[in-house]
């Protein structure tokens, strides 16, 4: 069985401003959500981190895999009508944010469309909320603020104005990020680059 409600997310309409996105709530099912925060691996220290250097469950992996399966990556071909076809993917997960972490920015020009999936099971907090910013320079002006819980989808096509970012949050805030990119270069660049990053972490829990 399924672990992405694909129907929800295909019925789901695409907004096309400021920038085409769609965010789909309880996107992950809910006994599926239950059993991946649960087995959700263990990360004591911030930034994004590539699967392979944590210590992901069999249930997590599985996850992992249908979000870069066929059936996934056609709806997303459908939603933003384009062909993703020998596109690389990239997956890195996060479960710990920084109060630096959420400045405005627009992702790398190398990723093609950015997916977030959050796996906090509610949110008080008034940082860390998602917002789809209309401009660079004002966190205050956004077409929508996505809470970070429940297995909520937020996907979005990379643009030169793709900004978004968030109030400043500081803890735990769980979120998966699945990128397809335009080459496999770029996968190897950004896993290094996260390798790298996670090794000094490694180090120091509170470094950069």
């Amino acid at each position: 069985m399924s672990d992405l409600d694909l129907d929800a997310f295909r019925i789901t309409p695409l907004k096309r401003q400021p920038y085409d996105y769609v965010v789909v709530p309880g996107f992950v099912k809910p006994q599926a959500f239950s059993e991946i925060v649960a087995a959700y691996p263990a990360i004591d220290k911030p930034g994004s981190l590539p699967p392979s250097t944590l210590d992901c469950s069999t249930r997590f992996q599985r996850f992992l895999a249908e979000l870069e399966a066929e059936p996934f990556r056609r709806a997303v071909e459908e939603k933003f009508k384009l062909d993703l076809t020998g596109r690389p993917t990239m997956i890195t997960v996060r479960a710990r944010t920084r109060a630096r972490d959420g400045t405005i920015h627009t992702d790398t020009e190398s990723k093609i469309i950015t997916v977030l999936i959050y796996f906090n099971q509610s949110w008080d907090a008034d940082g860390g909320r998602l917002r789809i910013l209309r401009r660079p320079d004002r966190l205050d002006d956004y077409a929508e603020e996505i809470s970070p819980y429940g297995g909520t989808l937020l996907a979005f096509r990379r643009s030169k104005n793709s900004w978004h970012g968030h109030e400043p949050f500081e803890g735990p805030r769980r979120a998966i990020q699945l990128n397809w990119v335009i080459d496999q270069a770029t996968v190897d660049r950004e896993l290094t680059r996260h390798r790298v990053s996670a090794f000094f972490k490694k180090l120091n829990p509170f470094a950069a």
